[in-house]
C-alpha cells in the first residue's frame, strides 16, 4: 500500500475515534439512531463497528438492533446489553473486500466469532458465511430461535 492509502487511512481512524470521544453513547443507543445498518466496506469502517461495540460495552448502557442490520452490523450482537426488536432484519455473509471479490477467511471468522454459539452453528452449518451472499434471519427468529434479548 502506498504511503497516502495509509496516511489517508490512518487519518480516517484518528477521525473515528475523535467522534467517539468527542460523542457520548446514547442512553438508548441502536442502529437506527447511529445509521450504521448498512455494514462495513473498508478495515477503517469495520474498526469503527468494533470501537462502537467496545464503547457500549465499557458504558453498559443498551444497544438496540432496530432496523436493517447486515453485514459488519450484525457485530452488534456481541454488545453485552444489546436487545433486538421484532421488526429487525439481520443479514448474514462471508468477511472480505465485496468490491475486490476477496473472501478474508479472517475477517469471517471475527464476525461470527461475535455471535452466541446458537447463531454461530447455524450461519456455519447453513453456509450463511461462505460466500458475499445475503442471508436474511427476521429480529424475532434472532430472539425466538437464537436466545438474544428482545427490546422491550
Amino acid at each position: 500500500m502506498n504511503k497516502w492509502k495509509r496516511l489517508t487511512r490512518a487519518l480516517g481512524f484518528l477521525c473515528m475515534f475523535c467522534w467517539l470521544a468527542g460523542h457520548q453513547a446514547y442512553a438508548d443507543g441502536s442502529v437506527s439512531s447511529l445509521h450504521m445498518g448498512y455494514g462495513a466496506a473498508t478495515p477503517a469502517e469495520f474498526d469503527h463497528f468494533l470501537a462502537v461495540i467496545q464503547q457500549y460495552n465499557a458504558s453498559g448502557e443498551r444497544f438496540r438492533i432496530d432496523s436493517h442490520c447486515q453485514s459488519a452490523c450484525t457485530m452488534f450482537l456481541s454488545i453485552h446489553n444489546v436487545c433486538v426488536t421484532p421488526g429487525a432484519t439481520l443479514l448474514f455473509h462471508a468477511g472480505g473486500s465485496m468490491k475486490k471479490g476477496i473472501l478474508s477467511p479472517a475477517r469471517t471468522q471475527q464476525m461470527a466469532s461475535t455471535y452466541n454459539a446458537a447463531l454461530r452453528q447455524y450461519v456455519t452449518e447453513n453456509h450463511f458465511m461462505d460466500t458475499f451472499a445475503f442471508h436474511s434471519i427476521s429480529g424475532s427468529d434472532i430472539v425466538k430461535r437464537f436466545g438474544y434479548p428482545a427490546c422491550r
